[in-house]
């Protein structure tokens, strides 16, 4: 019988049997990629991808048909047309369904069904081959119905937004009346035609050049799912308690000198608040409220700007933790921070836990 085994690490776990099937195709984006007379590998991605061995030419021509797709019952007559017998494909089968590689069912209508918008194809097909139900689409779908509050539009800010517009969610709200500077243009956002324009509509402009679907309006009082602060020098810890008293989710990203703080995500009632993280900060450096009042809700001094490598590294960085949160998929900074710093830009992650003396977890409003 012939063999398989991951290529290079360990596959999805919860993998559904063969039984039931009736259409089989590898996920979108995989292919039967060829290794000897007779072995193939199905897949790159050292998560997912496996090799078979000991397979026959016939068996080899019988799994490259898997690439566009086709019946259950249509592949058991080729496989008897190539020679190949039905318990031997349904061995082969049963091993691609278990390595996870193959499309469910259902994930494959939706695809098909054209559900998701052109745009964000690229986005559906990769979290197909990601989430172990091959459900995609859905996850697009929903992104639509969310919406991300940002105040911060700067290079950074505004990377983000446009990313996430781009992702797919249906509203991005900015809250940023300070006029487009020179110092604020950047690899897509801001261009010479936005100077002095407030950030507020020239990041809506943008934002609609990049995605037209998506909404940068809403009514009074729009309670977004996720907002995002983009602060300078340090938090604000005012804002954070207002977050916080109104249960509402925000990611703080904070601009230093030479770095980049994207972190922590605070859910309110369930992990470290931005008050923690002074609390934290005032066991280390019994000072520090003193040097944040002074940084905290207070402009950059010049030629404090947002460096471009940091705003785009940073500003993706973002907006992947939000798009975690929106999804459902685990933000790894629910409780700690990315720092990026020149000149490497590597993230390095800092867990904050919540601090005992903060009392935020059970500050919370329920709605």
């Amino acid at each position: 019988m012939p063999g398989w085994f991951p290529a290079d690490g360990p596959t999805r776990p919860g993998a559904p049997g063969p039984k039931g099937r009736f259409f089989v195709r590898l996920r979108t984006g995989l292919r039967v990629l060829w290794r000897a007379r007779d072995e193939v590998q199905i897949g790159t991605d050292p998560r997912w991808a496996v090799r078979l061995t000991d397979l026959s030419t016939p068996e080899i021509e019988l799994l490259r048909t898997l690439d566009d797709g086709a019946t259950a019952r249509g592949l058991r007559a080729h496989a008897r047309a190539l020679g190949v017998t039905e318990a031997r494909w349904e061995a082969l089968r049963g091993r691609l369904d278990q390595a996870q590689v193959t499309m469910p069912d259902d994930a494959r209508a939706r695809l098909a069904a054209g559900a998701v918008p052109p745009a964000t194809g690229p986005d559906a097909a990769t979290w197909t081959r990601v989430l172990a139900d091959g459900a995609g689409p859905a996850l697009l779908a929903g992104r639509r119905e969310r919406t991300v509050g940002l105040l911060g539009a700067g290079r950074l800010g505004l990377s983000m937004a446009v990313t996430l517009a781009a992702a797919g969610v249906g509203t991005v709200l900015v809250e940023d009346d300070l006029p487009v500077l020179p110092a604020d243009l950047g690899v897509g956002g801001y261009t010479l035609r936005d100077l002095q324009t407030p950030r507020r509509e020239a990041a809506a402009r943008v934002l609609r050049t990049v995605a037209p679907a998506v909404c940068t309006t809403g009514p009074p009082g729009t309670r977004p799912d996720v907002m995002v602060l983009v602060e300078h020098g340090a938090a604000d810890a005012y804002r954070g308690r207002v977050l916080l008293s109104t249960s509402v989710v925000h990611l703080s990203v904070v601009v230093r000198e030479a770095d980049v703080v994207v972190g922590p995500l605070v859910v309110p009632g369930a992990s470290a608040c931005l008050r923690c993280l002074d609390l934290h900060r005032t066991d280390a450096d019994g000072r520090w409220p003193a040097v944040a009042a002074q940084l905290a809700g207070t402009r950059a001094p010049a030629g404090a700007g947002e460096e471009s490598v940091l705003a785009a590294i940073a500003g993706a960085l973002a907006a992947g933790q939000v798009l975690a949160q929106l999804d459902g998929t685990g933000p790894r900074t629910r409780g700690a921070a990315f720092e990026i710093g020149l000149p490497d830009t590597v993230p390095r992650v800092r867990d904050w836990p919540v601090h005992p003396e903060c009392g935020c977890t059970g500050l919370v409003r329920t709605r």
